[in-house]
């Protein structure tokens, strides 16, 4: 992975970062975590694209959830590997991009890596189960019911020391989040720099 100055991002703290080339960051967690408000913002900052993990999915996987059932992995292969090629597109045609994705597993991760053909930084959102139930139910207009939030957290494996991973606490303020990302990004790319190593 290589990282620019130009063009840059500005996070909470107001100054600039040097965004990531040839790679994606996907903001993954259980629903109501925030991924798509901290995706969209990152996405904002540096004038790339946001990708929305939920749109790839399926008219017959929308449908099983809107009805209350949880998804499977036969549900969830064909989903990952749409998302993880609109990253490698988006990444191809503009050097960078974001997305939001639950990408709940550890496999699950693996997998949009093998379909975008780019490396990609995760962001894990993770919070109290409460905050999270209070957020799903405050939500209208959205296919997964409250009721599948137990179904996600159980299926959700936290990143391990290996991955190129960071976890956040989702209740933080958006500007938080940007800060951290951008700070946890910089660190990488500073220790890419003093180990001569390139991520790409």
């Amino acid at each position: 992975m290589q990282t620019t100055p130009s063009p840059q991002a500005r996070s909470g703290d107001g100054m600039p970062h040097a965004v990531p080339r040839g790679c994606a960051i996907i903001v993954m967690g259980v629903s109501g975590s925030g991924k798509s408000t901290l995706g969209q913002r990152l996405a904002d900052q540096t004038g790339h694209r946001f990708l929305e993990g939920d749109v790839f999915h399926s008219a017959e996987a929308v449908a099983k959830m809107r009805a209350g059932h949880p998804l499977d992995d036969a549900d969830r292969w064909p989903w990952l590997d749409r998302v993880g090629h609109a990253i490698g597109d988006a990444v191809a045609a503009d050097g960078f991009a974001v997305a939001a994705c639950s990408a709940l597993k550890r496999v699950y991760l693996e997998r949009l890596v093998a379909a975008a053909g780019v490396p990609l930084l995760f962001v894990l959102l993770d919070t109290d189960p409460a905050e999270l139930a209070r957020r799903l139910g405050a939500r209208a207009g959205h296919y997964m019911p409250a009721s599948l939030l137990d179904s996600q957290r159980a299926t959700l494996e936290r990143p391990g020391p290996d991955e190129a991973a960071i976890t956040l606490d989702a209740q933080a303020t958006p500007e938080t989040l940007v800060r951290d990302v951008w700070a946890w990004i910089d660190d990488r790319a500073s220790a890419d720099g003093a180990n001569g190593t390139d991520r790409r």
